[in-house]
């Protein structure tokens, strides 16, 4: 019973923060010292994070259906794919290439608290800060980015490498600086977290798909049906929220969890 307990309070925290710009992989890590959990639970999350993919294929279906069937008749399918694609190298290449130092970061919480207190924090401060400066959108439709506008999103994809900087931070942000109005930027985040979230996954499950036993085939469960209602919810919901105000609360969040991470660090 504290298994199934514990599957879905991760579960609830990777289906909320995946796709908020607050950071899904810092959320957990916290989450997991606050609980207690050991190690075991590492593998487990690693899975969990699917339910939230699967999220983001259900509600774009038929969109990521249609490019897919028109692919060698539609130039817009065209760039719609490649524009994607592009976007997911840079951080591909750049997690597979930095694997070893981002797990020496994540793998030592003694490194990975203060590491991302101070992300928290200071990637608020941008958010409040970047929100201000951005230009004026000149890109209005998030399935029809110029293909180098797209590269250049997945550039800036590259920050949430680091515990703490969000991947829909980075990407909505970046977008938001590159001229791509803020609705769109969102939009095309989701496109965007299928290919890097499915990679991310699959990489980790090959090191760490050891560690799960079939024991605990029903946490897993549990953990991947509670992540992606969760996440269905949060996506259906995310657009509205942008659209009306913008990345300011949530930088607003960030800097409140930065200080008191940094505070509750400080008398432990």
């Amino acid at each position: 019973m504290h298994n199934i307990l514990m599957s879905i309070i991760l579960g609830v925290v990777e289906g909320v923060t995946e796709f908020l710009p607050i950071s899904s992989t810092a959320h957990l890590l916290v989450a997991e010292r606050l609980l207690g959990l050991s190690e075991n639970w590492e593998a487990f999350t690693v899975v969990i994070q699917l339910g939230a993919i699967m999220a983001v294929v259900a509600i774009y279906f038929r969109k990521f259906w249609t490019v897919l069937i028109t692919l060698p008749t539609s130039a817009d399918s065209r760039r719609f794919a490649g524009g994607v694609v592009l976007a997911f190298l840079p951080s591909a290449v750049a997690g597979v290439l930095l694997a070893f130092q981002i797990n020496a970061v994540l793998l030592n919480p003694t490194i990975a608290m203060p590491v991302i207190a101070i992300s928290w924090t200071a990637g608020g401060l941008m958010i409040l800060l970047f929100e201000r400066i951005a230009p004026p959108p000149r890109f209005m439709r998030g399935d029809q980015l110029p293909l180098g506008k797209a590269f250049q999103i997945g550039l800036c994809q590259i920050m949430a490498l680091l515990p703490g900087i969000s991947r829909s931070g980075a990407t909505i942000l970046g977008g938001e600086l590159l001229g791509v109005e803020r609705s769109a930027a969102t939009v095309f985040t989701f496109y965007l977290a299928v290919p890097t979230m499915l990679g991310a996954t699959a990489y980790e499950l090959y090191k760490k798909g050891g560690a799960l036993s079939s024991a605990q085939s029903a946490d897993i469960a549990v953990g991947f049906i509670v992540s992606f209602l969760v996440a269905w919810i949060v996506i259906r919901s995310f657009l509205a929220i942008v659209a009306r105000y913008g990345l300011r609360p949530f930088g607003w969040y960030r800097i409140v969890a930065g200080l008191a991470l940094m505070a509750y660090l400080a008398f432990v």
